[in-house]
């Protein structure tokens, strides 16, 4: 037998929004809301059979309610933006899975679903009605049930005749009464003052009807008496606002109704944009880029691309196509970009994918292709420019001009994302599957270019879905309020970037070498001395042999056990260090021994031989506050806090004679930014004067003057301060200060029953990511936390710390960037030949000639302290030497 489902769109995607934890995909677009929806609409369709579906919506704000009694729905809040955004994409899964959908000017969804459902009922027909709206009982009949939402949208509660009779003792057309009398709050209809449900239903038991309970308000008493003949009217009014108008007009007939069960080839690319990988589950479709027949299209699209292999014959077709090239993908393969090979590049102009290998690239046939890549007056777009720079110039081909990055887009619209691969990307967001790299080219070892056909279909379909991913990005950065982030912050930054890992820094060798030889020396004489104490040789790097000495032999107090033993990392060695000399040898010996690994030898190795430079990579697209990270060699994390670690930069020089290393540092950027957007004036007075914030800060707390401050109160307001920038826990202060966790709790407390100012922000911004979903920087980075409404408590308090400390991490990221793009601006504009070579987290590092020293000592401050205007100043500290230990 035929049966119809209606669905109510607007009350379904509101309960499912409210209902459902903050929800994203890796575009950064909310989905909670059509996750919620989705779900309940799948139950449905297994649990019902349904053999026509119909989804009707609100059309807009003014209905024909409007015209008796304008403040219809007045009281609503206007619709979160986050719900707002999830309509069409509902909308448009809706016409992915084959069901239909209605909407009418001056109507709401009520009256559609009315007049439907009237309409199926006199011809027979089974419905069931789903919404979350009570007014809609008002519809039942003997074919006609409704399904009220309950527990968010997780489940229905079926209401028929006998559903009404039981729980209200009324009949379906009194419904319009009840709402007369008691009216609705969330739809502004009035009602009688006084009156709540149990009094209306009271009188509908006696009386039968608003109208009956009107006419015989003598046979009443009192407020209630009173207040019903003097607001006769509103019971009326409200009445009629509640009786939904089953006459209209509705332009669907039965067939557009109809549904005939899900079409994967249609709703699988829609759930994977949505990124509904346990939907996608349940209806076992494939979450890696659809079934075989998905597959099958990705190859017979990519069999309808038109491509040109270039040779040297048909290179003229591509030169006269070049001024409207819209995209280019370069294709390069290993790890490190500074080594990396040039496998092919495909331009994509009018329709046809060009593919012209280095070979012939590098070619002076092709030089107008050279040269137009190099210009940097042509906007380039494309995946991962950045690195793409770099591969080309190491084979003696310039690339500039890099406009659009899909791989910043797709970073910036979800940092936490995973898999930003082409092929993943395009699942990601519904388009035709791309094979991946691993499937063409083989993985590690294995690494393979395939045949000539093989690699070009490869680099074209690439190409293809990178065309299509970007108007979708755009729109999406738009909507996310991102766009000036993407192009005046990060697109010019993945430029700079570049321009300094080729330029690179000089190293010298031999001071290298001869620093090798000392750290080697202590080396020796620390693990004489460790034998000696223990009594016999061992292996020093073997934990297992280093907790039988520590444990067995020496009987020092056993702090942590592992599945395999005696615990002997860095922590346990720092709670043993008071109970035995040995241990801080061993200490000693662990750093000195990282220092010779993984800087004498390994930046050694780094050296590029035909400049004598190393030449760092900086990933853009990693850390989710928005830092750089450094690789080929990690020059960000040269452990500075040991005299030794600091000998590691004597080797970093000048690359010219007579120059100088200028290194500039924001100091305190993280407290500065924790004082601006938390207002707290205590913090913004510590800064606004000058003050030593550790001393301002151990004054507050302990209440004592600032000059009866001694290091030991200094350094727990240290740790509290840069602890809150971090959301540390009692817990974690405690580590930190050697102090039982309560004592640390007790301090916490103490900090901010004095800044008060940083409260009332950690408060307001995790409520703030419990309604959004994420959190943002000053400058509009978001970071995602999809944990931060999980019932599991540990992963909620990461989330709830992460919250508190991105908006001021991430900020004081993004002022590094700015500052180093206004940097870069103002070398070139002032024609400088300084070059600005490292960023390392809060600092950036120059190579200045001699007559430009004075000037850079003066520029450099003044540019990275007017990066971004905050209610407290920045502060930026200049040092400069022959090398950049002396600079520091």
């Amino acid at each position: 037998m035929d049966k119809l489902i209606l669905i109510d769109g607007n009350s379904i995607i509101y309960r499912a929004f409210f209902a459902m934890p903050p929800l994203t995909n890796s575009a950064g677009q909310h989905t909670n809301a059509v996750y919620g929806f989705t779900n309940m609409l799948l139950r449905l369709i297994q649990e019902q059979k349904p053999s026509h579906i119909l989804v009707a919506f609100d059309a807009g704000k003014q209905t024909f309610r409007h015209e008796g009694f304008k403040d219809y729905k007045g009281g609503r809040e206007k619709t979160p933006p986050e719900l707002s955004e999830q309509f069409p994409v509902l909308k448009e899964l809706l016409d992915s899975f084959g069901i239909a959908r209605y909407e009418s000017e001056g109507f709401e969804a009520d009256d559609i679903i009315g007049a439907v459902s009237k309409r199926a009922d006199e011809e027979g027909r089974q419905v069931l009605v789903v919404t979350g709206d009570k007014d809609m009982l008002q519809l039942v009949s003997e074919r006609v049930q409704v399904a009220l939402t309950r527990k968010g949208v997780t489940e229905v509660e079926p209401y028929g005749y006998a559903e009404i009779e039981a729980r209200y003792g009324l009949k379906p057309e009194q419904i319009t009464d009840l709402k007369g009398l008691m009216g609705d709050t969330s739809d502004n209809i009035p009602g009688v003052p006084g009156i709540g449900e149990k009094t209306a239903l009271k009188l509908l038991h006696q009386f039968g009807s608003v109208e009956e309970v009107l006419a015989r308000t003598d046979e009443l008493k009192g407020k209630m008496k009173e207040n019903l003949i003097n607001h006769a009217e509103d019971a009326r009014m409200s009445k009629q606002l509640a009786t939904i108008h089953r006459e209209m007009p509705v332009d669907r007939n039965w067939e557009d109704m109809a549904f005939a069960g899900l079409n994967e080839e249609t709703a699988a690319p829609m759930l994977r944009k949505l990124e509904f990988k346990s939907l996608l589950e349940r209806l076992s479709f494939s979450a890696e880029g659809g079934p075989a027949s998905s597959a099958e299209n990705g190859e017979a699209e990519a069999e309808q691309l038109d491509v040109v292999i270039c040779t040297e014959e048909n290179l003229p077709e591509l030169e006269q196509v070049l001024d409207s090239v819209q995209l280019i993908h370069i294709e390069t393969n290993g790890d490190n970009p500074h080594q990396a090979e040039v496998v092919g590049i495909a331009f994509l102009a009018q329709d046809k994918y060009y593919i012209v290998s280095y070979e012939l690239l590098k070619q002076e046939k092709a030089e107008k292709a050279a040269a137009w890549l190099a210009d940097e007056d042509i906007p380039k777009n494309g995946y991962d420019l950045h690195r793409a720079d770099l591969a080309l110039h190491w084979h003696g081909i310039a690339f500039a001009g890099a406009a659009f990055d899909v791989s910043i887009a797709a970073y910036l619209l979800d940092p936490t994302g995973g898999d930003q691969s082409i092929s993943a990307l395009a699942d990601k967001y519904g388009l035709p599957p791309v094979p991946s790299d691993e499937s063409v080219f083989g993985k590690g070892a294995k690494y393979k270019v395939p045949e000539a056909e093989t690699l070009a279909r490869h680099l074209a379909q690439k190409a293809s879905a990178l065309w299509k991913l970007m108007p979708l990005q755009k729109s999406d950065l738009e909507n996310n309020g991102m766009s000036s982030l993407f192009y005046e912050l990060e697109m010019p930054v993945s430029r700079i970037l570049a321009d300094m890992e080729k330029q690179g820094i000089a190293v010298n060798r031999g001071d290298l070498q001869e620093l090798g030889v000392e750290f080697q020396s202590q080396i020796d004489k620390l693990m004489a001395r460790i034998y000696e104490i223990a009594g016999t040789e061992f292996n020093l790097n073997s934990p297992k042999q280093l907790g039988e000495i520590l444990f067995d032999k020496l009987q020092l107090p056993v702090i942590k056990k592992t599945k395999t033993g005696y615990s002997t990392d860095a922590d346990v060695l720092e709670k043993l260090a008071p109970y035995h000399d040995i241990v801080k040898y061993i200490l000693d010996y662990r750093q000195l021994a990282k220092l010779q690994s993984t800087y004498v030898e390994g930046l050694l190795k780094e050296i590029r031989p035909e400049t004598g430079k190393v030449h760092t990579y900086y990933r853009q697209t990693i850390t989710a506050t928005g830092r750089l990270s450094s690789q080929y060699p990690n020059l960000q994390n040269i452990p500075i806090r040991l005299e030794e670690g600091r000998k590691i930069r004597k080797v970093f020089v000048p690359s010219e004679p007579e120059w100088h290393i200028l290194a500039a540092d924001y100091s305190q950027i993280e407290l500065r930014v924790l004082a601006h957007i938390s207002g707290d004036e205590r913090l913004k007075e510590a800064f606004l004067h000058e003050m030593d914030i550790h001393t301002k800060t151990a004054s507050d707390v302990f209440g004592v003057p600032q000059e009866q401050v001694d290091s030991n109160m200094r350094r727990s307001a240290k740790a509290v301060n840069f602890g809150i920038v971090y959301g540390i826990s009692d817990y974690g202060l405690s580590q930190n200060l050697n102090i039982t966790r309560k004592e640390a709790g007790q301090f916490i407390e103490q900090y901010f029953s004095v800044f008060q100012g940083v409260r009332a922000y950690m408060d307001s911004i995790v409520k703030e990511a419990k309604r959004d979903g994420y959190v943002t920087t000053l400058l509009e980075r978001r970071r995602y936390l999809p944990e931060i409404n999980a019932s599991n408590f540990n992963l909620r308090s990461f989330a709830e710390r992460t919250a508190m400390n991105t908006p001021i991490q991430g900020t004081a990221a993004d002022i590094i960037k700015l500052a180093m793009v206004r940097m870069a601006e103002t070398l070139s504009e002032r024609k400088l030949k300084s070059r600005m070579l490292l960023q390392v987290h809060d600092e950036l590092v120059f190579e200045v000639p001699g007559e430009e020293m004075e000037l850079m000592t003066t520029l450099v401050p003044e540019v990275m302290e007017k990066a971004l205007e905050l209610s407290v100043p920045l502060k930026a500290e200049v040092s400069s030497g022959n090398n950049w230990y002396e600079a520091k």
